[in-house]
């Protein structure tokens, strides 16, 4: 049976949509295939949406789809409600990923990009008491600013969605979602995606060091994390335009195929 399995192809839509949706997709493809190469996948039940410039349409990945064969062309697009306005393979969406990302878009005009991942680290630490501590650098990009969700259950009911929003809050970008995983925002998809790296990493570090017992964690000092914080998080960082090209010329010398 699996001989006669073959990849899903498409057309490509590039023709038919403005310019500005023909590079929030590119990105948001991008952003899919970097986090099967980081390992941000679940099988086929995560994802990644980001609204289409001007808009309140947003566009996800097509329910059934592994990351890595996610492109440009293949994304799912909706409207606020959840009705699928353009849909190229005819996959639709997962019902779960729409409810958390229209909550998302829809509290915070100013996201144009939520990242929702379910790594071993993130759920580790989404069940631990304790939340995110400040125990590392990597943890000082987001701890002050991260917000928490209790878990409810699989999130399928537009019930929730007021509750989810009304505790990320104003200005959070980062979201735990207890027993659950966790929430990544951003103006950009290359904001989101950052603040999802150093999301994951704060909470695999976290979880390594507490495999020699919390007696022994080495909590930093409130002003050596404020100060951290704040270098990491200053205005005009060189990183911010920097580090998106390498990590797209990465998948470009791997030949990875997501702007199509």
């Amino acid at each position: 049976m699996s001989a006669n399995l073959k990849s899903i192809q498409g057309k490509s839509v590039r023709e038919r949509v403005s310019k500005e949706e023909w590079q929030m997709r590119v990105d948001l493809a991008a952003a899919y295939q970097l986090a099967h190469l980081y390992k941000w996948t679940d099988l086929i039940y995560t994802h990644f949406s980001a609204r289409v410039p001007g808009t309140e349409d947003f566009l996800i990945n097509p329910y059934g789809m592994m990351f890595d064969e996610i492109t440009a062309s293949n994304l799912v697009k909706i409207d606020q409600n959840g009705k699928v306005i353009d849909d190229p393979l005819g996959m639709g969406v997962n019902e779960a990923g729409f409810i958390i990302h229209s909550c998302m878009h829809a509290a915070r005009p100013e996201i144009n990009c939520v990242i929702h991942t379910h790594t071993r680290a993130t759920v580790a630490v989404s069940a631990m008491k304790c939340g995110l501590l400040p125990i590392s650098q990597h943890a000082m990009m987001v701890q002050s600013d991260v917000t928490y969700h209790d878990y409810e259950g699989v999130a399928l009911y537009e019930e929730e969605k007021e509750r989810m929003a009304k505790n990320l809050g104003k200005t959070s970008k980062a979201m735990i979602l207890r027993n659950h995983g966790v929430l990544a925002l951003g103006e950009t998809v290359r904001q989101a995606f950052e603040i999802m790296y150093y999301l994951d990493c704060a909470c695999q570090i976290q979880v390594d060091a507490c495999a020699g017992g919390m007696h022994n964690v080495q909590l930093m000092s409130e002003a050596a994390a404020k100060s951290a914080t704040a270098s990491l998080r200053r205005q005009n960082r060189p990183a911010e335009y920097k580090d998106w090209p390498a990590l797209l010329r990465m998948l470009e010398r791997k030949g990875v195929k997501y702007a199509v």
